[in-house]
C-alpha cells in the first residue's frame, strides 16, 4: 500500500501492481479498493494498476465540505503519482466521476467507463442534490444506517424488500462506516446534461447487457454523445465486475482497438 497527498491535503491510499503503461480504478458507491482488487490482478500482466481508496472509504483521509472538486483534485494527484497521466477506467457512479474528470480536462489519454448511471429513469442533476443534501443530513444526525438505505433505495433503484433483508448482513457495518461518502457519489451524479459532450479523448462504454435495464438506455445515450465514444454491449454479464471479462476488452481499448469479435458483440 502506498499514498499522495491531494491538494487540500488529504492522504489516499492506493495499492500498486503490475508493469507497464499505468492505469487507475475510480470505482463506486460503497466501494473501496478491495472490490477493484481482482480486475487490479487480472490488469497487472498489462498495465501499472493504481487501484485507490476514494477519499473517506478504506485507508485514505476526507476532510469536511468535500465533494466533486475534492474527488477529482485527488485523481489528480494520482495521475501525478503515475507520471503525469494515465490510462483510466470508472465504474458506475465513479465512471461519472471519470467523465467528470476528463471533462475538466485532467491528462487522460483514454477512458473506459462501465454503466455509468448518468441521469437514469429520468432523473435530473436537481435530483442528485437533493439526494446528497437528504444523505448529508442524515449522517449528521447520526443515522448512517437510514443514509444507507436512501441510497440504496432512491440512488441504486433496490426494492424496499431487499433493502430490509441486507440489514442483518454482515458487510452492513462496513456500508455504515462509509456512509458519509454516498452524498460525494450523489453529487458526481448532479452533472449537466451536456457533460458526455465535453468529453473528447477516446471513451469505451460498457454495459452488462443482463444487469439492471435503467441502464441501457443510459449508456447508450453516454455513447452516442460523446465526440470519440464507442459502446460494447457485454451480453451475460450485470453491473458486477468480472475481471475475465473486462480484462480482454480493457486490454485491447487501451491498446488502441476492439477486436472484430467484440465489435460483434455491440448491442
Amino acid at each position: 500500500m502506498a499514498g499522495t497527498t491531494s491538494a487540500d491535503g488529504t492522504l489516499i491510499s492506493y495499492d500498486r501492481t503490475g508493469t507497464g503503461p499505468a492505469l487507475i480504478l475510480v470505482l463506486g458507491a460503497f466501494n473501496d479498493r478491495g472490490a477493484g482488487a481482482a480486475l487490479a490482478e487480472r490488469l497487472s500482466s498489462d498495465f501499472t494498476v493504481y487501484n485507490y481508496d476514494r477519499r473517506g472509504r478504506g485507508r485514505s483521509g476526507d476532510a469536511p465540505g468535500s465533494g466533486v472538486d475534492q474527488e477529482i483534485d485527488d485523481l489528480s494527484a494520482l495521475l501525478a503519482e503515475a507520471g503525469g497521466n494515465a490510462l483510466v477506467f470508472g465504474y458506475s457512479s465513479g465512471a461519472v466521476l471519470a467523465l467528470r474528470a476528463a471533462a475538466r480536462g485532467l491528462p487522460i489519454t483514454r477512458l473506459a467507463v462501465y454503466d455509468p448511471p448518468f441521469l437514469v429513469n429520468g432523473s435530473t442533476p436537481a435530483y442528485w442534490t437533493a439526494l446528497a443534501d437528504r444523505i448529508d443530513a442524515l449522517v449528521a444526525d447520526d443515522r448512517r444506517g437510514d443514509a444507507v438505505e436512501l441510497y440504496q433505495t432512491r440512488g441504486v433503484g433496490m426494492p424496499e424488500e431487499v433493502v430490509v433483508q441486507l440489514r442483518g448482513a454482515p458487510f452492513r457495518p462496513a456500508l455504515e462506516a462509509m456512509a458519509h461518502t454516498l452524498a460525494y457519489d450523489a453529487r458526481a451524479l448532479a452533472s449537466p446534461a451536456d457533460l458526455p459532450a465535453t468529453v473528447s479523448i477516446p471513451t469505451l462504454v460498457l454495459h452488462g447487457v443482463d444487469g439492471p435495464p435503467v441502464l441501457s438506455g443510459a449508456t447508450q445515450a453516454v455513447a452516442q454523445a460523446l465526440p470519440n465514444g464507442e459502446y460494447l454491449g457485454l451480453v451475460g454479464q450485470t453491473h458486477d465486475l468480472v475481471p475475465e471479462v473486462l480484462g480482454p476488452v480493457l486490454c485491447d481499448f487501451y491498446g488502441g482497438a476492439l477486436t472484430a469479435g467484440q465489435r460483434g458483440r455491440l448491442t
